[in-house]
């Protein structure tokens, strides 16, 4: 299957026209929309949340990417394969999470080039077409890259910060649960929260800290919005005591 992970929004044409092009090229494939509200512009927020929920799909899916600021300039465009599962997309930092928690992992540049190629649409151009060659079985069109300056060492394993604030006003965070201590206690907005299995084991109003479906430390508040109440957005500190 393939698999959209984006920041194009539900509004325009961007993954209307990604999605067509897929079609042309593999009529049949089941294509599936994880995120098309990742952090807009924000490479890095956006690889937190790209490796906690990856991990969830099947080997030989492939996941086609598009969070790029710097479409058009420098930042060069990647295959990555990680324990078998394929990632298509900008080396911007996109894939840096997915690619260190992997046990094998390769990457290429892609050094193929269609016969027109927007400076401002490489998502429908260039890494469609792409991930489309690749789920027929066809090789990376590029070498094998090793040179690592797409790579940012500095980024913390887990990330202390909201990643993606979801329809509910629950706020995600790039920390994985499974890093912390049972007992611990979240900070945001100046309030502590407790750690709860679910929103009804705190009475209604009361904000909480809890392990979502897919790993991440998640905060909430039962029958409210975590992002209203606790003033949360993308890039909001999280503390852990």
């Amino acid at each position: 299957m393939f698999v959209l992970f984006t920041d194009f929004g539900l509004h325009g044409p961007y993954t209307g026209q990604m999605k067509a092009v897929l079609h042309q090229m593999t009529p049949g494939r089941a294509i599936i929309d994880l995120f098309t509200d990742a952090p807009a512009g924000d490479p890095r927020a956006s690889a937190y949340l790209l490796a906690a929920y990856a991990a969830w799909f099947p080997i030989e899916t492939v996941f086609l990417c598009v969070v790029d600021p710097g479409v058009g300039g420098t930042r060069p465009p990647l295959v990555l394969v990680a324990d078998g599962k394929w990632f298509v997309g900008p080396g911007n930092g996109l894939f840096e999470l997915v690619q260190r928690r992997a046990v094998e992992a390769q990457r290429w540049d892609i050094s193929w080039q269609p016969e027109r190629l927007s400076a401002s649409f490489h998502g429908r151009d260039l890494f469609a077409p792409v991930a489309a060659a690749l789920a027929r079985g066809e090789q990376p069109p590029g070498r094998l890259r090793h040179d690592d300056s797409d790579r940012f060492p500095d980024w913390p394993d887990d990330l202390a910060e909201i990643v993606y604030v979801d329809h509910y006003g629950n706020a995600m965070t790039g920390l994985r649960a499974a890093v912390l201590p049972p007992d611990a206690t979240l900070a945001v907005g100046g309030r502590a929260l407790p750690r709860a299995r679910t929103f009804g084991d705190q009475p209604p109003g009361t904000a909480l800290w809890y392990e979502n479906s897919n790993g991440l430390v998640e905060i909430a508040v039962n029958q409210g919005r975590a992002d209203h109440a606790l003033g949360l957005a993308i890039g909001s500190p999280v503390t852990i005591s």
